[in-house]
């Protein structure tokens, strides 16, 4: 893996004569963000050896650097699922490149159902801490010591601080976010029993690029769209095309939450 990242990263800074201080991973819907990137540089994924590819509507598959807020970002327009079929090893492959491409800093947004009732489609939650209910994990298999340890701690998974910053300019709720494995919606029984475990909004992407962002020192701060309610909360089907529809039009109040991120970062 060592030399396909290696080889990977040749390919892009001969592509792109930028070094991006921070990463954003944008979510279903969530593309739009990259449209505001002042000075941009686009490379397709397909374009890239070694690297993934989108293949779920609302991804587009782009790596989009330049500046947004002031800083030196790159943006992955589109992620990776393990439903699509992806590895979690080739999730962590991408956030490896990060970080050899001198990704110091990464906010990763989603699309999640509310299993807290107090919650409403529209709303951006702050995830404070993540379950993985997914039973995979990206650093299983060996392990690369320059990147990070063996049995990494992950005690403080997501950037407190970075966390208590944007906080003093949004009231936004907080809550814990539950990966699990998709691409089927959850059933109403396992939503309750989500709810008992302590979990307030549920998706399926998100965790395996936190753990491999802190294997190898990045610090992650996530902002999870609520575009409906879980299975049972509401009695209404549940459709991507939902998720887009809410995506969509809170858009503008998104875009000022991760501007102010990228400010305070």
């Amino acid at each position: 893996m060592k030399e396909k990242i290696l080889q990977t990263v040749e390919y892009i800074r001969a592509k792109v004569d930028f070094k991006p201080d921070i990463g954003l991973i944008l979510g279903s819907g969530l593309g739009f963000l990259a449209d505001k990137i002042e000075d941009s540089n686009e490379i397709a994924y397909e374009e890239i050896p070694n690297f993934p590819h989108s293949t779920v509507a609302g991804h587009e598959g782009k790596l989009v650097f330049g500046k947004l807020s002031g800083k030196r970002v790159v943006v992955l327009k589109g992620r990776f699922h393990l439903y699509e079929g992806w590895s979690p090893e080739v999730i962590k492959f991408v956030i490896y490149v990060l970080n050899k491409l001198g990704v110091k800093k990464l906010i990763i947004t989603n699309a999640a159902g509310g299993i807290n009732k107090l919650l409403k489609p529209g709303d951006i939650v702050l995830v404070k801490d993540i379950i993985n209910f997914q039973f995979k994990n990206p650093l299983r298999g060996p392990n690369y010591e320059e990147f990070g340890p063996r049995f990494p701690d992950m005690s403080t998974i997501l950037d407190k601080e970075w966390t208590e910053r944007l906080k003093e300019s949004f009231d936004l709720p907080q809550g814990v976010y539950m990966a699990v494995l998709g691409p089927s919606y959850e059933t109403p029984a396992e939503i309750r029993a989500f709810r008992k475990l302590g979990a307030d909004v549920v998706g399926m992407s998100t965790v395996p690029e936190i753990i491999a962002a802190k294997h190898c020192g990045i610090d992650c701060l996530v902002l999870s769209c609520v575009t409906n309610m879980a299975a049972g909360v509401l009695d209404q089907p549940l459709s991507h095309k939902e998720v887009v529809e809410v995506a969509n039009r809170v858009k503008d109040k998104f875009s000022k939450i991760v501007l102010k991120s990228l400010e305070v970062a």
